[in-house]
């Protein structure tokens, strides 16, 4: 993997005894999208902070693009865009030189042309000369971005990109992210939108009290970890599954119109086919049938309340 950043055995107390983050191992390539699922308080933000040379780490190590994020920060936190999760900008000033004062932060040269096409793309452009305190809760999302993106960093970090902005607006800035990702910048969103790692991430890592407990491709993780169903509408309502199709993982609704078999597609259980075969054979008809794969909010659900139950055990 062309790793662009690495962490290694990075773990945060604060004076309070509180341990934020415990021995975090990730490494995350050139150009992917990355989504840190958590609740809140598991360590997500905690853990931006850290690789963004905001908080000081109490153990480990964290090279961006192979520069150490304390030993070289200057140079380590020039290849990173940060869109905090809280919106904070000079109400006062106006887009167009609020973005040029942060280019100008990472001593980089002016450069118009460059903050024209970052304005446009974010669709900003029409309103480059107005004061920020005009302006929507969704455009100052996007300004945030262009400022990240002023500096011409290589990993950007969103940080619940989308909270409190509307459904359009946010499957704009989808459409956005894509696009950065095919111009080769890296991308690390949290979010508590799950259908929106679902939609974009190329691997998903869920970090659960200051652990990362999962760190897995979107797909292959769905592929693993997510049941699947097959749904059979019955034309009459069924009392009970008779007691000769004693099959694991059939159930019968409350509603007794439908039965359900749950089954692992990389497991050693009974194929669908067999399944309709020992159904058939027991009398049992149907009117209609259809499978359904667990979302990756199941997926996540599960996992955390998992770790609840085990911690309560």
């Amino acid at each position: 993997m062309n790793q662009i950043l690495s962490i290694s055995h990075l773990s945060k107390i604060y004076q309070s005894g509180f341990q934020a983050l415990k021995d975090i191992n990730l490494e995350i390539a050139k150009g992917e999208i990355f989504a840190l699922l958590g609740q809140n308080g598991a360590g997500k933000t905690t853990l931006i902070s850290i690789i963004c040379g905001i908080v000081n780490p109490s153990s480990g190590r964290v090279l961006v693009d192979g520069k150490n994020i304390i030993g070289n920060y200057k140079e380590a936190r020039s290849l990173i865009g940060l869109v905090p999760q809280e919106l904070s900008t000079d109400s006062f000033e106006t887009v167009w030189n609020t973005v040029v004062f942060s280019r100008g932060l990472y001593g980089k040269p002016a450069n118009p042309a460059l903050i024209e096409k970052i304005l446009k793309d974010l669709s900003l452009w029409e309103k480059r000369n107005n004061k920020i305190m005009t302006l929507s809760g969704g455009m100052k999302r996007r300004l945030m971005i262009a400022k990240a993106l002023s500096h011409e960093p290589k990993i950007l970090f969103l940080d619940e990109p989308t909270a409190g902005v509307d459904v359009s607006l946010r499957r704009d800035m989808w459409e956005l992210v894509r696009d950065l990702k095919n111009n080769g910048t890296t991308v690390i969103l949290t979010t508590h939108y799950i259908e929106e790692a679902e939609e974009m991430a190329d691997r998903i890592g869920i970090i659960r009290k200051g652990e990362l407990i999962l760190v897995k491709e979107k797909l292959a993780l769905m592929k693993q970890l997510g049941k699947k169903e097959l749904i059979l509408q019955l034309p009459f309502p069924l009392e009970s599954i008779p007691s000769g199709l004693d099959i694991p993982g059939l159930s019968l609704s409350t509603d007794k119109f439908e039965l359900t078999y749950t089954y692992d597609a990389n497991s050693e259980q009974m194929g669908i086919g067999e399944v309709l075969r020992r159904l058939s054979e027991g009398g049992i008809t149907f009117k209609d049938l259809h499978t359904k794969q667990s979302s990756l909010e199941e997926i996540f659900v599960n996992l955390v309340n998992a770790g609840a139950s085990s911690n309560e055990s």
